[in-house]
This record gives C-alpha cells, structure tokens and sequence, in this order.
C-alpha cells in the first residue's frame, strides 16, 4: 500500500518551464558560436543546472553564466511560476489522508522554497532532497533513497511522479514505482518509451493510483 508519494518540482507540480528557458536564453545570448534556440533547450531540460550550462555552452567554466541565470531567474521567478491545475486540491488530499509527502529534485533549495511557497504547497512537504543534497543527482536514485529514509519508508510504500525520463529512471533504480505527466514538455509519447509505471493526464489521476479515491458525495 502506498504510504509516501515524492514529486519532481519543475515541470511536475510547479510550471516553472517557461522560467526555465527563458533564464537559459537570457545567460546563453552572445555566449555561444550560434544561438542557443528553446527547441535545443526543452529536451535537454531535467538536468542540474551546471551540467546544462556545460552541455549548452561548450564550456567547463561555467560560474559566470550560472551567476547570469540565477540572477535571472530569481528576478523573475514570481512572475512566471504557478502550479499546474489540481495539483495543490491533490497534494492537500493526499495530506488530509496520512500520505506523506515529499520533493526530489534537481534545483537548489532556495529555489525550491521559492517555488513551494508561492503556490501554496509547503505546508503539505514533509521532506526536500535537492541537488545540494546529494553527490549524484538524478536519474541516480540517492535523491530517492535519501527521501525515503528521511520519510522513513521503503521502496515498495512509495512512487514517483515526474515529468523527465531522469525522474522514472532514478524510481526504477531505486525500486519505486514510477509515475510519467503527461503535460511534460518533452511529450506522453517520449516519456512512454521509458516504461513508467503510470502516465497520468491530469493530478487528479494520481489520486486511485495510491489509493486515495475521493468518495463520491
């Protein structure tokens, strides 16, 4: 029976995909031999944001480009972000029920915080593992593992929800059940190809998956 549900943030819960590219164009403008363009950008999203400043620019030193985004996007971060439909009505079912809660995550904690707090979602989080957390981040399942022991459950209580093949292969990995979005940017039919446990349309759905049906009134 499932007792722990551990979400990814961005692109999962909280629509911060637009900020996201947007703060890669604004760092990358001038910096490359040709134009970074958002088509390059959205397939490779999911990754720690250093490992994507290398992999954009051609560059090992990447300090100051990451300085450009994070100024960037911490600037702009509430104009931007907002949580995808049902999900904060979801979270706060699945804390009314005992589920507990938690966040792993490829972000720094600021950020995170950031984004937890502006839609509204905190109080429902019972453990955050970000990629200062950790020494290998996704799809490495350390996130994973350290969630749950913060958690205190096992692999067989849990599942992970996510919109990137890195969050369903870090699940497989850590022998969690894995749960795709469809409202990934990279695709249902992408993500499928990674044989998720479920691919769920809509927050919603996620609710009779754990077990945690709303009584018809």
């Amino acid at each position: 029976m499932t007792q722990i549900v551990l979400f990814d943030l961005d692109g999962t819960i909280v629509d911060t995909n637009e900020l996201i590219v947007q703060s890669f164009l604004h760092c990358l403008d001038g910096e490359t031999a040709e134009p970074v363009t958002r088509e390059f950008i959205i397939p490779n999203m999911g990754k720690p944001l250093v490992e994507q400043l290398e992999q954009f620019s051609g560059r090992k030193d990447t300090q100051s480009l990451m300085e450009k985004y994070r100024a960037f996007n911490l600037s702009n971060h509430d104009s931007l972000v907002r949580e995808f439909p049902h999900v904060r009505e979801v979270l706060a079912e699945l804390h009314r029920r005992g589920l507990k809660i938690g966040i792993v995550t490829s972000k720094i904690r600021k950020t995170t915080l950031m984004g937890l707090k502006l839609c509204g979602l905190e109080t429902f989080v019972s453990a955050i593992v970000t990629v200062e957390d950790v020494s290998k981040p996704k799809p490495d399942p350390e996130g994973i593992r350290l969630a749950l022991q913060e958690l205190g459950g096992t692999p067989e209580e849990a599942v992970m929800v996510g919109d990137s093949h890195y969050d369903i292969e870090a699940a497989q990995r850590a022998g969690v059940k894995a749960i795709g979005v469809s409202w990934s940017w990279k695709g249902r039919a992408y993500l499928e190809t990674f044989k998720p446990d479920y691919m769920i349309d809509d927050m919603r759905e996620l609710l009779p998956i754990v077990g945690a049906t709303v009584d018809a009134s």
